[in-house]
């Protein structure tokens, strides 16, 4: 007999353990969003669904659930055998859509073959309700800001590492940000599964301590952050990374320096509206000569315009600028972490 858990008990359960967690809806079901962890064992593939629905249609309910049990009754080996390369233990979560018929026959079949399940109340949509809730929930918010090339990721990343709480949500995006920050990343999230993930790492923030976010735009990608966090990080204090320009520009080159001048310029066209029509063809032609160093000069005075105009919307009193002189960002860290007590005080200077 398996167990049901309110969604807010299976949250912090999931959390503590390391149980498997296994998602019984269809592939494409799957694919459009899921619980963060979540293995897929499809009760019904998407061809099956197809099958059972159109018989749903024209025959009723009882002749869909026969047409179900005979598409899948011959494939309960195959769950069991999944499961069990799945987790060397003998405990289970598993969800549907609702908790219903498929995640109650996908606990049968487990049950029947010894594993001990749990099953989520409400299912997949119970958690896509906790989801959106969490982002209700305000954090104490410190953005670190600065202009294209600066390291912010690098910084954030150490920040971790320093014990601070982070957010890396061009890491939860698959996407580093600028119109060139696709390439070499794997396929961006659903817009729901970003919000799922997103709000998985969001309940785990401590409201009374800093949470670090990059500065970002509205979007990333194509994946849009949340009005109500986007809100937050707009009014919230800025600590302000500046790094020499040829210094940045040296780490766009040595970043985006691996692509091919054929990636590249399909990129470069991508901006050709706000770019110009005068500064795109010099930056094609920069390609098309190999001149790397020329055409990241063009790329780089346009995100700089850029950057300077979008954060002419912030109130400046929040903004706390540190310069980096060298690419030494780890020595300052423990400056940074001090001077955000400070962010919220009249702008200040602190040079490495």
């Amino acid at each position: 007999m398996a167990a049901t858990l309110s969604i807010n008990d299976f949250i912090f359960q999931l959390k503590e353990s390391k149980k498997v967690l296994i998602d019984v809806r269809s592939e494409g079901e799957y694919e459009q969003g899921h619980i963060p962890g979540a293995k897929n064992i499809p009760l019904l593939n998407d061809e099956h669904r197809i099958i059972v629905g159109t018989t749903y249609k024209q025959q009723g309910r009882e002749a869909a659930v026969r047409a179900g049990f005979d598409l899948v009754g011959k494939k309960f080996v195959e769950f069991i055998d999944r499961a069990k390369e799945l987790t060397e233990g003998k405990e289970i979560y598993l969800y549907c859509w609702r908790g219903g018929m498929r995640s109650n026959i996908m606990a049968w079949v487990l049950n029947m073959a010894g594993y001990k399940i749990a099953l989520v109340k409400g299912g997949y949509k119970a958690y896509r309700n906790w989801a959106l809730q969490q982002f209700e929930t305000p954090k104490n918010i410190l953005i670190l800001g600065g202009k294209t090339g600066s390291g912010k990721t690098e910084i954030l990343i150490e920040l971790k590492d320093y014990g601070e709480q982070i957010i890396d949500l061009e890491a939860i995006a698959n996407h580093k940000g600028s119109a060139f920050g696709g390439l070499g990343q794997l396929p961006q999230p659903t817009q729901e599964h970003f919000e799922n993930l997103l709000a998985w790492q969001w309940s785990g923030i401590e409201a009374d301590k800093i949470l670090w976010l990059e500065n970002e735009s509205r979007t990333i990608g194509h994946r849009k952050i949340p009005d109500v966090i986007f809100d937050l990080m707009r009014a919230a204090d800025v600590i302000e990374v500046e790094r020499n320009f040829e210094v940045r520009k040296e780490r766009i080159l040595n970043e985006y320096g691996i692509f091919t001048k054929e990636e590249l310029a399909a990129k470069t066209n991508g901006v050709a509206k706000r770019l110009g029509g005068l500064r795109l063809k010099q930056a094609l032609e920069f390609l098309d000569e190999n001149d790397l160093n020329a055409w990241v000069q063009i790329m780089l005075d346009y995100y700089d315009h850029t950057y300077s105009h979008s954060n002419q919307l912030r109130d400046k009193s929040k903004t706390l600028l540190i310069e980096f002189e060298n690419e030494r960002s780890c020595k300052s860290i423990a400056e940074i972490v001090r001077s955000k007590k400070e962010s919220s005080k009249a702008p200040n200077k602190i040079e490495d």
